[in-house]
């Protein structure tokens, strides 16, 4: 469910503005000054709506629609082309990401959403607070890139501009260009078409130029960062596991997780999911070491059927289990660090035969998800964490930058991974959304312009293209409904 706290900071506020600007326009003595402030400014307010509008930009606006005309004719043409694909695209896409819904409501699978291409954010339910900053500013950004396409292309096309403006709806920001409607109706399809196209695409372009950033990240900061050593800890949550005196901290190098090397944050996660996939592996002890480490313990079973022979005090040692030639049952309690501090990790007692020393794989015998996780960040001692592996990941956070002087932070390569990352799924998905053929939506005038200039010769009634363009519309727009409503159901209410 949504926090109730958002919901009644949203609402008040809103409720305050709408307010306040009920009463100003009320208000005999003020209605004039206010609504000519209002008028000055270019502001409107509406319910849970506002926008501002200016033509501060109009001459940059032409500047760049009249430069260079033949690449802009070029450039907005293959944008055409990819906004038409788009558009079939993306009713493909969503249609997919219905039925995944779907699947995940009927066999309650709650990994399948993770699959899902497209799912409806939430501030403060599926996306964190400390997240907000970089998803609202992603968000503004390509709503201005967007409509950016549309002033320049439609300038590119003699089409009147009047203005650029940006809104608040709820809590999401975006981004409006004000053309003149006129000029738009008497210009050719096709000419319609590189305009109505024109956000879409740069929205992609936005999306690819995002990615081009990430991926040569490493060669861009390379004076100043090197990579490929380890992942490093940037934070570590107050109620992380990892919190402690013999923990992790900001600024640790982490280079293991058991014997899976770790060079990058990606290694870092394969390895935690590898672990949490995997059984747990074992380590190799001698059996003087056995024998003089163990002591005489009561063995017991949990609820889940794995065994303890603990005492359930004890912040140092852990039940093990091993089997020898009599017996493959057997239990010991052990001082977990004695035993895996400069042990091999092994899987079977073969894995352990060596010089003829006779040794055992002793492996914890822990409850059912939870691991024993040895993390090496030298120079400090190995840090041993039991828990289940996903706790460590989602609560230490990570860079594979290593600063390569100490006055250089150690979070500005993390910002403009994170950045990049959002501009990627949010650009595209604007440029996905507002392909789809539905009402309100550039999809509908992409779609309309398309039937006009294909379908004038076969479908000569002007009506009957309206009317062919309408069912389309419709579909569209009850296909795009029933995803967000579904994915909103999804994210607030199960």
């Amino acid at each position: 469910m949504i926090p109730i706290p958002v919901v009644v900071c949203v609402l008040g506020g809103w409720c305050a503005v709408y307010l306040a600007d009920t009463l100003l326009k009320s208000s005999s003595s003020l209605k004039a000054s206010y609504e000519d402030w209002l008028l000055t400014y270019g502001l409107s307010i509406s319910p849970f709506h506002m926008r501002w509008q200016t033509a501060l930009f109009n001459r940059q606006f032409y500047s760049w629609g009249r430069w260079k005309p033949k690449f802009l004719y070029l450039w907005f043409s293959v944008g055409m082309v990819f906004g038409i694909v788009a558009m079939f695209g993306s009713v493909i896409l969503l249609g997919k990401t219905l039925m995944q819904t779907l699947t995940q409501m009927l066999t309650e699978a709650p990994r399948a959403q993770n699959d899902r291409m497209l799912q409806v954010v939430v501030p403060g339910v599926n996306l964190p607070v400390s997240q907000l900053t970089y998803f609202f500013s992603a968000i503004l950004i390509s709503g201005v890139i967007h409509e950016v396409g549309h002033g320049v292309a439609a300038i590119r096309e003699q089409v009147r501009f009047n203005g650029f403006g940006i809104f608040i709806f709820i809590v999401y920001p975006g981004a409006f260009v004000d053309l003149f409607t006129t000029h738009l109706q008497l210009i050719s399809p096709v000419q319609q078409l590189r305009i109505f196209c024109a956000g879409v695409w740069h929205n992609f372009v936005l999306g690819v130029a995002s990615f081009m950033v990430l991926f040569l990240l490493p060669a861009i900061l390379f004076p100043f960062y090197y990579t490929g050593v380890g992942a490093l800890v940037t934070e570590v949550a107050e109620d992380s596991p990892a919190n402690g005196p013999r923990g992790l901290f900001v600024g640790d190098l982490v280079t293991n997780l058991q014997d899976c090397p770790v060079y990058n944050v990606e290694d870092w996660n394969s390895c935690l999911g590898d672990i949490s996939e995997k059984s747990q592996v074992g380590y190799c002890v001698s059996a003087a070491t056995l024998q003089q480490l163990s002591f005489p313990t009561r063995v017991y079973r949990r609820l889940d059927g794995s065994v303890e022979c603990c005492n359930n005090s004890s912040l140092t040692d852990i039940c093990f289990s091993y089997s020898n030639k009599l017996d493959s049952h057997l239990f010991a309690c052990l001082p977990a660090r004695k035993v895996i501090e400069a042990s091999k990790v092994c899987r079977t007692n073969m894995d352990c035969q060596k010089d003829f020393v006779p040794s055992f794989c002793v492996t914890p015998s822990l409850e059912n998800q939870t691991r024993l996780i040895r993390v090496k960040h030298p120079p400090h001692i190995d840090m041993l964490y039991v828990g289940h592996p996903m706790h460590l990941q989602y609560t230490v956070s990570l860079s594979s930058f290593v600063p390569r002087q100490n006055f250089l932070s150690i979070d500005l390569p993390v910002v403009i991974e994170t950045f990049c990352k959002y501009l990627i799924s949010l650009s595209g998905a604007l440029a996905v959304i507002n392909a789809v053929p539905c009402f309100a939506l550039d999809g509908q005038w992409i779609l309309n312009s398309f039937l006009e200039a294909t379908l004038s010769s076969l479908i000569v009634e002007k009506q009957n293209r309206e009317l062919v363009g309408f069912l389309i519309l419709l579909a569209g727009s009850a296909l795009l409904a029933a995803n967000v409503a579904l994915g909103l159901w999804m994210v607030t209410a199960r």
